[in-house]
């Protein structure tokens, strides 16, 4: 285990690289990095439902695209909306989104659970497309203003400079996963990870489990909601097949699968891999959704965690598949 001194070493090692990385790698490679930085936050809050509470769900892009959604169209029809106000409606629209759904879907589990979500996801795909009025249809919401990060009579920054919104995103998301890590260390994210070993006899020590899943629930839509409100104002672009679509749901399974199910960690390195591998991909072939199936095909034929990362940090890559106990790699 690292001493406290090689933690903080570490962690000032990141925060100084973070800092220094658009200055560095430039425009193209800070833009990349923070659709990186989106889709891992989003992953991990799908961890949260998956890795830590059992609850496996096709169709968590309802959250972002929600939380994407609530940030274009206040920002669309409110004059005058400051940035933060804006990203807080859009994780108050995922909020009250997973408020509603809660009471039906935690009192389900398994494959149940599973597609009842891609097919809530699915409506609301249909329903992005279909209700031109309000979200745009096909062609979505975008050119909205994107106001700057200001503190009356302190700063005013524009966020429509790259750096700029790479050093806001980053913050945000940030602080996002941190929340997201306490979360998991508190005494209810303990009771979290007891529902997903044995629901029953959380139930009879005396926890409420359906409410217990729908607090795990609500948390992991609001988060799911940040990372899709951030992706829009990147992107200055929110539409049905980048908010609603099947693959921005499955990514996230694709993420955690890959990076580790149950490592808090692990939808980020596997949300690191897809990405390089999307980057490498796009230069020879368009089809990444191919590429990305592969890999998962790959996970799962040797079953054991394809990378993990456990709580010390140590990192397993291709090389250790025979500590796996692959049952296709001799020993």
């Amino acid at each position: 285990m690292m001493s406290k001194k090689a933690q903080w070493i570490l962690w000032v090692g990141l925060v100084v690289m973070l800092i220094l990385y658009p200055k560095v790698f430039g425009i193209y490679y800070t833009n990349l990095f923070v659709t990186f930085a989106v889709f891992a936050i989003y992953s991990v809050s799908f961890n949260l439902l998956l890795g830590y509470t059992a609850l496996f769900s096709f169709g968590h892009a309802m959250f972002f695209g929600v939380g994407g959604y609530g940030t274009a169209l206040a920002l669309k029809h409110i004059a005058g909306l400051p940035l933060l106000g804006a990203l807080g409606i859009g994780l108050l629209s995922a909020i009250i989104f997973a408020l509603i759904l809660s009471p039906i879907v935690v009192r389900v589990t398994g494959s149940a659970f599973a597609m009842l979500h891609l097919a809530f996801g699915q409506l609301m795909y249909i329903l992005a497309l279909k209700l031109r009025n309000i979200t745009g249809g096909e062609d979505g919401i975008g050119g909205f203003p994107i106001p700057p990060f200001s503190i009356p009579g302190v700063v005013s920054i524009n966020m429509k400079v790259p750096e700029n919104f790479y050093y806001f995103a980053i913050a945000v998301l940030g602080v996002s996963l941190w929340i997201m890590w306490f979360f998991t260390k508190t005494p209810f994210g303990q009771i979290q990870v007891g529902v997903r070993d044995n629901a029953m006899r959380i139930d009879y020590l005396g926890f409420k489990v359906p409410q217990t899943k729908a607090v795990v629930y609500v948390f992991a839509g609001a988060f799911a909601g940040v990372a899709g409100s951030i992706f829009t104002l990147f992107s200055n672009l929110i539409a049905a097949d980048s908010g609603f679509g099947i693959m921005v749901s499955f990514g996230a399974v694709i993420n955690t699968l890959v990076g580790g199910l149950g490592s808090f960690f692990g939808p980020i390195w596997g949300a690191a891999i897809m990405q390089i591998l999307e980057e490498l991909t796009t230069r020879y072939t368009d089809r990444v959704e191919l590429v990305a199936g592969l890999i998962l095909m790959r996970r799962e034929w040797c079953w054991e965690e394809f990378l993990a990362c456990d709580i010390e940090g140590k990192l397993w890559a291709f090389d250790v598949l025979r500590e796996w106990k692959c049952p296709h790699v001799p020993s």
